[in-house]
C-alpha cells in the first residue's frame, strides 16, 4: 500500500526542518528532481567533511549524518536499511575506535531512547529496503522520530520530529512500537551501548531448513507423453534443443521424475540475499568506475573507459535481468558470482519447470519461477525502448529458445521485436545506419552474446590500451557490419547496458570482499593467492570467464579437486574461498536466483555430477515447500 501524503510534497532537496542538533531534514521527492542539478549518480552522493553519508536524501543518509553530527561516529555502509539492525559496531571518526552497537527487538524490556535508530523490516510502505529513523523523544504513550524519505512536507516551526508512533507496554514489561503503515513491521531499535542485557539474539536456523533434498513425482508414464506446447515458438525451440519433451538429459528414465525441494525459510533468505546483493554489486560497480587502479584490474581497453562510465551515468537503472549463482547448504548461503550480462536459464525457471510440475502431477509447495515471466514483462514496459527491439543471437538451439522467451516478454509489454541470428544479414544504408535484412535501422538491441565477445574483437585490433576501437561506420568502409559495430554505436541502446561488464567480471568479487568483509552472503576473495586461501582451500577463476570454463578447485591440502578447460586460460585470475556445492542424491546442486529490475523474481537449480557447474549442466525442477514439510 503506497503512503498518501498529508500535504503537497516539497521539491527534492528542500529543507523540511531540523532534527535535534540542527541536522537538516531534506525532501526526497524524487519525482520533482531537477535533472540539470542532478545530471548523474555522482550528484546524488551526500558527502560531509569528506565522509560519505549516503544517497541523497534517503533514510540511511539521514541516520548516518545525524549520528556523525551529534555523536561523532558513523556506521558501516549497508545495502539495505534493515541491515542496520544487524550491525555490531560504529566507528568513532576522530580516532577510529570501534564502539559497540546493540539491537533490541520490538517488544524488548529495554526501551528505546533518544538518539537510537529505529529500524523497519522490508515490506509494504518500505518494500525491498526497509527503513530507519532516529528516535528524538520517548514519551509515556508514544515516541517521536526524525527521518527522511517518508513525508516530503515542511515541519511546523520549531518541531524537531517528523512523525509520532504509538508506544505501549506489554504485560511482561516490554516496549512495543506500532509500525504505523499496513504491511510494515518494526524490527526494533539500535543503541550504542556496552550493555547487552535484553539485546536481540539472531535466531539459529533449525537444522535442515537450509538444506535441499529431492523427491520423485508419481511414475505414471508421464515422461512418454508430450507436455510442452510446440505451437508456441519458445517451447518448440526448447523441445528441439533438448531432443524431446524433457527438462534433463540424465538417464535412466526415472530421472525425468526427480525434482528438488527448498524450504520457505531458505527461499525467503534467497529473496533477501538477491535484493541485497544486487545493491552491493551496484555499489561496488560505482567504486570501481571511480578508481582507475581498480578499473585496470578488469582488463577492459582504456579506450572504452569513457563509454563505460557514460553508460553507468546514463543507464544505471536500465538493467533488465541478471542471475545470481548460490551455494545453499547447512553451512549457510553463499554467492559465487553475479551474471549481470546476458544471463541464461530464464525460460527453464520461468516457464518449463512450472509446466513440468503440472504435467507430472507435482502439487506440493510452490513453483519459485511462477512470477518471473510477469516480472520480465513489467521490466520491458519500464524500459526506454522505442520502435523495434532487435533480439540478437547466435544460431544455436539454446540461444534460440532463450531469445524466443525474452521476445515473448517484450512483445507482451507492447514492444515490437525482430530476431536476428548472427550478423551476416546486416548491412549499411545510405545514411550510415546498420540495418536488418528488412532495411530497418537498429536502434535497440537485446542480445544473448556477452559483452566480452564484442571486447574480444576490439582487443584483437587494438595494439595498445589507449588505442581507439576500430569501429566501422558506413558501407564505404568496405567492411560488413560486425557485432562490435552494432553494440558500440552511440545511437544503439543495448540490453544489458555496457556497464554490466563490471558486475559480471569476477574481478568484482575481491572488491566486494574489501568493501563488505565477513558479509554473510559473500565468500573471501582476493586478487592474489593468500595464505588464508591456501589454508582453507580456494577456487581460481578467470576474471571474464563464462560457462564454468578454466576453473580450478584446490583444497587446503593443495589437492586439485576438479578443473575445467576452455578458452579463458590466458586471462587474469581471481581467487575465491572454496565452498563446495552440496551433494544431493548424487548431484552437486547450485541454486540460481533471478534479479529483474534489481529485485528478486524467481529461482531454479542447476545440477552436475562434478563440483563445477558448466554450460552443459542440467536444470531440474525446483519446488518451495513449507518448513514443516521439508
Amino acid at each position: 500500500m503506497s503512503h498518501v501524503l498529508k500535504f503537497p510534497p516539497e521539491p527534492f532537496g528542500t529543507v523540511l526542518g531540523h532534527a535535534p542538533g540542527g541536522v537538516a531534514i531534506y525532501s526526497s521527492h524524487y519525482a520533482s528532481v531537477d535533472e540539470a542539478q542532478y545530471p548523474d549518480r555522482d550528484a546524488y552522493r551526500s558527502v560531509l567533511d569528506g565522509i560519505y553519508m549516503g544517497h541523497k536524501w534517503q533514510c540511511v543518509e539521514f541516520a548516518r549524518r545525524w549520528l556523525y553530527l551529534n555523536c561523532g561516529y558513523v556506521f558501516d555502509d549497508v545495502p539495505m536499511a534493515y541491515d542496520i539492525f544487524g550491525l555490531r559496531h560504529v566507528v568513532h571518526v576522530a580516532d577510529g575506535r570501534r564502539l559497540p552497537l546493540q539491537s533490541f527487538g520490538n517488544g524488548s524490556q529495554r526501551p528505546p531512547e533518544p538518539g537510537c535508530m529505529l529500524v523497519w523490516e522490508e515490506g509494504g510502505e518500505f518494500e525491498v529496503t526497509g527503513h530507519v529513523a532516529i528516535v528524538t523523544a520517548v514519551l509515556p504513550d508514544r515516541i517521536q522520530v526524525a527521518e527522511q524519505n517518508v513525508e516530503h512536507s515542511r515541519l511546523p516551526p520549531g518541531q524537531q520530529w517528523s512523525r509520532e508512533l504509538p508506544l505501549r507496554r506489554t504485560a511482561r514489561g516490554g516496549h512495543f512500537i506500532d509500525a504505523a503503515y499496513p504491511d510494515t513491521r518494526v524490527l526494533g531499535w539500535v543503541i550504542q551501548t556496552d550493555d547487552a542485557r535484553h539485546a536481540h539474539r539472531h535466531r539459529a536456523v533449525q537444522s535442515g531448513l537450509a538444506e535441499l533434498n529431492s523427491r520423485f513425482a508419481p511414475r505414471e508414464g508421464q515422461h512418454a507423453r508430450p507436455w510442452l506446447d510446440t505451437r508456441e515458438p519458445a517451447q518448440a525451440a526448447f523441445v528441439r534443443a533438448m531432443g524431446g519433451h524433457r527438462l534433463t538429459q540424465h538417464e535412466p528414465v526415472a530421472e525425468q521424475y526427480r525434482y528438488f525441494r527448498l524450504s520457505e525459510y531458505t527461499q525467503a533468505q534467497l529473496r533477501r540475499a538477491t535484493n541485497e546483493l544486487h545493491l552491493m554489486f551496484m555499489h561496488a560497480t560505482e567504486v570501481v568506475l571511480e578508481d582507475d587502479a581498480l578499473l585496470e584490474r578488469f582488463r577492459i581497453p582504456r579506450s572504452l573507459w569513457p563509454r563505460l562510465r557514460k553508460s553507468w551515468t546514463q543507464r544505471r537503472g536500465q538493467m533488465i535481468s541478471g542471475r545470481f549463482d548460490f551455494c545453499v547448504s547447512e553451512r549457510g548461503i553463499k554467492v559465487f558470482e553475479y551474471n549481470a550480462d546476458s544471463a541464461s536459464c530464464h525460460m527453464e525457471a520461468g516457464l518449463v519447470q512450472g509446466v513440468w510440475a503440472r504435467h507430472f502431477g507435482v502439487t506440493e509447495g510452490e513453483d519459485p519461477g511462477a512470477l518471473l515471466g510477469a516480472a520480465l514483462i513489467d521490466a520491458w514496459r519500464r524500459s526506454a525502448v522505442e520502435g523495434v527491439l532487435h533480439i540478437m543471437q547466435d544460431n544455436e538451439l539454446e540461444e534460440t529458445y532463450h531469445a524466443e522467451y525474452m521476445q515473448a516478454a517484450a512483445v507482451a509489454a507492447g514492444i515490437p521485436c525482430r530476431v536476428i541470428r548472427g550478423v551476416s544479414g546486416l548491412s549499411w544504408n545510405a545514411a550510415g545506419d546498420i540495418v536488418d535484412p528488412h532495411g530497418t535501422p537498429i536502434r535497440s538491441v537485446w542480445k544473448t552474446w556477452a559483452w566480452e565477445t564484442a571486447l574480444d574483437q576490439i582487443r584483437a585490433e587494438c595494439e595498445h590500451d589507449d588505442s581507439q576501437p576500430a569501429l566501422h561506420t558506413r558501407a564505404s568502409s568496405g567492411a560488413a557490419p560486425r557485432l562490435v559495430d552494432v553494440l558500440l554505436r552511440p545511437e544503439v541502446m543495448v540490453y544489458e547496458p555496457f556497464w554490466t561488464l563490471i558486475p559480471s567480471n569476477k574481478a568484482i568479487l575481491p572488491v566486494l570482499w574489501q568493501m563488505y568483509p565477513e558479509h554473510p552472503w559473500l565468500l573471501h576473495a582476493q586478487f592474489e593467492l593468500t595464505d588464508y586461501l591456501q589454508q582453507h582451500g580456494y577456487v581460481s577463476k578467470p576474471i571474464a570467464g563464462r560457462c564454468g570454463f578454466n576453473i580450478s578447485l584446490v583444497d587446503r591440502h593443495d589437492t586439485v579437486l576438479n578443473e575445467t578447460a576452455g578458452r579463458f586460460d590466458e586471462q587474469d585470475q581471481i581467487f575465491q574461498e572454496l565452498w563446495r556445492l552440496p551433494d544431493i542424491d548424487g548431484y552437486r546442486t547450485q541454486v540460481c536466483t533471478f534479479s529483474v529490475g534489481g529485485r528478486y523474481a524467481g529461482s531454479c537449480v542447476r545440477v552436475d555430477p562434478s563440483l563445477i557447474i558448466t554450460t552443459d549442466s542440467d536444470i531440474m525442477p525446483l519446488r518451495v515447500v513449507g518448513d514443516a514439510d521439508l
